[in-house]
């Protein structure tokens, strides 16, 4: 394998078409704060236009935001008491289920039955502090897992989003990357000579995982003697797990980050940090530098942008893009199950990795 390069689809490293996005997963694409009790917004997801809401009650649902009468977005209306969502144009009010619930302009005497008529209901899980929402591969269909846990009780203490306006795969690639630091996040204050690393790598359920290790970068020092483990598993759900003990206290951190495409061409980096109260003292770091190191990866991805409109041949090389050649594998080996209706199998295998960065 040492020295192998995979050549890549012109003018994008996906396997699949363009455009095409994986189903039978959880997509996250709020915060759950963002969202107050009879609210309701639009939110793009994997190009669909979804109504996201909350129910004065409380509990979240999501619609697809199109009227089946005449198209108008149920964002546009209202939350009702009743607990159904009302359409602006003619008062047709839809449960969170997508069943039609009322009809004004009917008058009893007609055949039409309002309960036979349905919008698209997608599931929704609050946990964490974040809504997650399950886009099918057929409408209607159960959820096949639940979205992945924190696996910590600590509230959520920073939180960043910025739109990448490129497709889902240059998001995720560009922030797996294991190569870039040294030029992407090139500033003054955080310059540092590339030097050869090692990290050894498994496979999980749903992609891939660095094991536990050593930190290299020295702002880890602030939290002592620490392990960090870094997981990824489709669409786009990355963990960074930080394990330590410091003043004789154990600890666990934990950050997420989802890539969560809105359209084939925009896509939010969401990223949340979860750590203990008595850890707070290490918020000024991620006050003062998440934005801006998520605002490079942003740069970069966009400047990459103005060569991939010209179709270029790309290439990944190893051992530093191997975990973008997992991704496509791992993307690929799941669209495939989807489409056949076969059990997904990882193609990824345990190894350990090398490269300069």
């Amino acid at each position: 394998m040492v020295g192998e390069t995979v050549a890549m689809p012109p003018g994008t490293e996906s396997a699949l078409e363009p455009g095409q996005f994986l189903r039978d997963l959880w997509y996250m694409p709020a915060l759950a704060k963002s969202l107050a009790p009879g609210q309701m917004r639009r939110e793009m997801l994997l190009g669909e236009p979804v109504v996201l809401g909350r129910l004065k009650s409380g509990e979240p649902f999501a619609l697809r935001d199109i009227c089946p009468h005449r198209g108008v977005p149920l964002s546009a209306g209202r939350v009702m008491a009743d607990g159904s969502v009302e359409c602006p144009y003619h008062g047709w009010r839809f449960k969170r289920d997508g069943q039609c619930s009322k009809i004004p302009s009917l008058t009893g005497t007609e055949d039409l039955k309002a309960e036979q008529i349905r919008v698209r209901a997608y599931p929704v899980r609050e946990q964490d502090g974040l809504i997650w929402v399950y886009m099918a591969a057929k409408p209607g269909s159960a959820p096949k897992s639940e979205p992945p846990p924190v696996g910590v009780s600590h509230a959520m203490r920073w939180t960043e989003t910025q739109t990448f306006h490129c497709g889902i795969d240059h998001a995720v690639i560009g922030l797996m990357d294991p190569a870039h630091g040294p030029y992407v996040h090139a500033h003054w204050w955080w310059k540092k000579t590339p030097r050869v690393k090692e990290k050894h790598y498994a496979p999980l359920p749903g992609g891939f995982v660095m094991t536990p290790h050593k930190p290299s970068k020295p702002v880890y020092s602030l939290l002592g003697d620490v392990t960090t483990e870094i997981t990824f598993e489709l669409p786009s759900t990355r963990f960074e797990i930080i394990r330590g003990k410091l003043f004789g206290a154990a600890f666990k951190v934990v950050g997420l980050t989802v890539c969560t495409p809105r359209d084939a061409a925009n896509t939010d980096v969401i990223q949340v940090f979860y750590w203990p109260a008595w850890l707070n003292f290490i918020y000024p770091f991620f006050w003062a530098l998440g934005r801006t190191f998520i605002a490079d990866d942003r740069k970069i991805v966009e400047l990459q942008r103005e060569g991939l409109k010209f179709n270029p041949n790309l290439m990944l090389i190893q051992d530093a893009d191997q975990p973008a050649i997992w991704y496509h594998r791992v993307k690929k080996a799941w669209a495939e199950s989807t489409e056949k209706g076969t059990e997904f199998v990882n193609p990824v295998q345990e190894r350990t990795l090398r490269w300069k960065s």
